[in-house]
């Protein structure tokens, strides 16, 4: 019960639907261009994208820690050295690394310490599993 009104633009397919009660919904079809990865592939660029965050991290742990600057979008200064601070200042896209953020949260709800220790210790856990993998294990 979908009238259908179509249009071929440059980046894809777009259709105009509406429903039986009148109201309209746009779906767009952008398969052609956009690509997903799968597999061995997809396992890595995940295991990338987390260990990015993770050496981030590694730079700012114990005594001699390096402090990071992190600017936000307002131009709004923070320098720290504590990674439940950087990690919850970070922009981060991908979901897997937003994961190690969530990680770092949960450590320092259910415990109040560590959280750069177990982001480190997650991306270490990583690089050894990204070295299985390459040996097809």
């Amino acid at each position: 019960k979908f009238s259908r009104v179509g249009n071929q633009g440059e980046r894809g397919t777009m259709s105009l639907v509406f429903d039986e009660y009148g109201r309209p919904f746009i779906i767009i079809k952008d398969q052609g261009t956009k690509s997903r990865l799968k597999g061995l592939p997809a396992l890595k660029a995940n295991i990338t994208a987390a260990r990015s965050v993770c050496q981030t991290l590694r730079s700012s742990l114990g005594p001699k820690g390096m402090d990071k600057i992190l600017v936000s979008g307002d131009g709004e200064v923070c320098v720290s050295n504590d990674g439940a601070t950087i990690l919850e200042r970070m922009e981060v896209q991908n979901e897997i690394a937003k994961l190690l953020v969530e990680l770092s949260r949960s450590q320092d709800k259910e415990i109040g310490d560590g959280t750069t220790g177990v982001v480190v210790m997650a991306g270490a856990l990583l690089e050894q599993a990204e070295l299985l993998l390459d040996r097809g294990l």
